[in-house]
């Protein structure tokens, strides 16, 4: 996929966004590029807004037999999503929407109205059999439109009412308004939750994500998390060399005081779109570091800045992955993030929920 300039218009109503262009989706029969045809003066127009729109999914439950994904069943009470983050592997599935993977991603919104009911019916059908759920593989659970909308909350409910065990992750403090159902649930062994910690830089947070929640108010909802007894880790992801690699022990050292007892990390993955995207924004919001950065991201991934085989896609080869990998293992150590975590109970899923609490839709 050719690189093309950034649209200055988009440019300017971009403001507070990750991507900085809307570039055209693989499946689209016409690829836009982006020209300055000299109009462009005076007053800079109105900032890019946000549409959500209902999406009615049949079913809520998706499944993977990736054999790099730690679980094989998710649910994305979304689709796109408002954090902007430039680097999000989530980006090409807006292609199969006949969108763009870059500002329609973090601007055109989907919200699964029925996601509650749906996945009741799913859990309650006779051939199924639990197995842990992921909320939020793909897209955010709660990025800001979860706080009028509340799907991922009624997902929560369902889950807790068939006493279904699942994960979930997040890079938002907006997860603490739902600790009145998280506390019963981590007291039952029935959810564990990770927040993603990218960098401890504000600056760099706000340019690479936007409109996610600060790293100080993600430490934040770390420390209250583990307060309230639910078992949280800290994900370092993803590492990006040349830009954020070297926070990888500072990170884990502030998760771990604010009572993180575990931790992952994914180095940097560029699926389709996410590539040119990324390379655009890095070049043009960090050109002073951008030749060294992409220099590092081929020697992880054999001369290319991605390598889609399993097995190496998500945390890469050679040396420089190596010595990555060393640093993280001792890092968690060293912080005590390396402990053996207690399995979820998968025991005490009730599939008759929905008969016994025929109230739970009214």
């Amino acid at each position: 996929m050719s690189e093309a300039a950034p649209d200055p218009f988009l440019k300017l109503t971009a403001r507070g966004r990750g991507a900085i262009s809307n570039l055209s989706g693989r499946f689209e029969s016409y690829q836009r590029e982006a020209f300055d045809d000299g109009w462009l003066e005076g007053e800079a127009p109105p900032p890019l807004r946000t549409t959500v729109s209902a999406d009615h999914a049949r079913t809520v439950i998706s499944r993977n037999d990736s054999p790099d994904i730690a679980f094989d069943q998710s649910i994305n009470p979304y689709r796109g999503c408002e954090h902007g983050c430039i680097y999000c592997y989530a980006r090409p599935a807006h292609a199969y929407m006949g969108l763009s993977p870059g500002l329609d991603f973090e601007s055109r919104l989907f919200f699964k109205r029925e996601a509650g009911a749906r996945l009741a019916e799913e859990l309650s059908h006779p051939r199924y059999r639990p197995k842990v759920i992921h909320v939020g593989g793909n897209t955010d659970p709660y990025q800001p439109v979860e706080r009028r909308l509340r799907v991922t909350r009624s997902v929560i409910e369902i889950l807790w009412a068939f006493r279904h065990p699942f994960s979930i992750i997040t890079k938002s403090a907006l997860i603490l308004r739902d600790l009145d159902i998280l506390r019963p649930l981590a007291e039952a062994r029935l959810v564990r939750v990770a927040i993603s910690v990218t960098t401890l830089d504000r600056t760099l947070a706000r340019d690479m994500e936007p409109r996610a929640a600060t790293p100080e108010r993600r430490l934040l909802a770390i420390r209250r998390l583990s307060e309230a007894g639910i078992p949280v880790m800290v994900m370092f992801a993803p590492v990006i060399p040349g830009l954020n690699d070297f926070e990888m022990e500072a990170v884990l050292e502030r998760a771990a005081k604010a009572g993180a007892v575990g931790a992952g990390y994914i180095t940097l993955r560029l699926p389709r779109e996410v590539e040119p995207l990324f390379v655009e924004w890095l070049r043009s919001e960090r050109p002073d570091r951008a030749a060294r950065a992409l220099s590092l991201m081929r020697q992880i991934h054999g001369g290319r800045l991605k390598d889609p085989r399993f097995g190496h896609r998500m945390h890469g080869q050679g040396p420089l992955a190596d010595l990555l990998a060393q640093r993280f293992a001792l890092a968690r150590g060293r912080t005590g993030l390396d402990a053996a975590r207690p399995p979820l109970d998968l025991s005490q899923f009730r599939p008759h929920a929905l008969s016994r609490q025929g109230d739970l839709f009214g």
